[in-house]
């Protein structure tokens, strides 16, 4: 996998473009990711993960973390498309503060959930659970950003 580059790089692509901001699809993605996060919890209450279902949890993990990262991009006026965009969107996340190794995970279960979508790759229980865990630790900060000030960080 190659190194993910600077999100003012994919600026300069034309893959982020910058729009007026749209606190009402942000809204809407924050809601998405709360009800996907709560039935994340409940399923993995009930049945727990294990290898085959692992990739289950990967993807849905995976959804919750991204619909927040693009709720707070709506909010500060970046419309990401295109290839690379999912790479863009997590290259956001060097703006947001996040530790490198915690942009290096998030691009390690973009690629991987990528594998699970694109070609048919299979993952273990242990990922799984390093990507709830990783969720259980970027979903309160990532919410804490989208409450206390949507506009600060562009």
């Amino acid at each position: 996998m190659r190194p993910l580059r600077n999100f003012e790089e994919f600026i300069k692509e034309g893959i982020v473009k910058k729009q007026r901001a749209d606190p009402s699809r942000a809204a809407s993605l924050i809601e998405e990711a709360e009800k996907r996060k709560a039935f994340l919890k409940k399923i993995h209450d009930k049945i727990g993960v294990n290898n085959e279902n692992a990739n289950y949890f990967v993807e849905a993990a995976y959804d919750v973390f991204m619909e927040l990262i693009r709720a707070k991009l709506f909010m500060s006026g970046f419309n990401i498309s295109g290839l690379s965009a999912h790479e863009a969107e997590i290259s956001y996340l060097r703006k947001l503060d996040f530790s490198e190794s915690e942009v290096r995970f998030a691009n390690d279960l973009r690629y991987f959930r990528n594998g699970i979508k694109y070609y048919g790759k299979g993952l273990d229980a242990e990922f799984a659970n390093k990507a709830l865990d990783f969720l259980d630790v970027t979903y309160p900060k990532l919410k804490k950003i989208l409450k206390i000030n949507p506009k600060k960080i562009e």
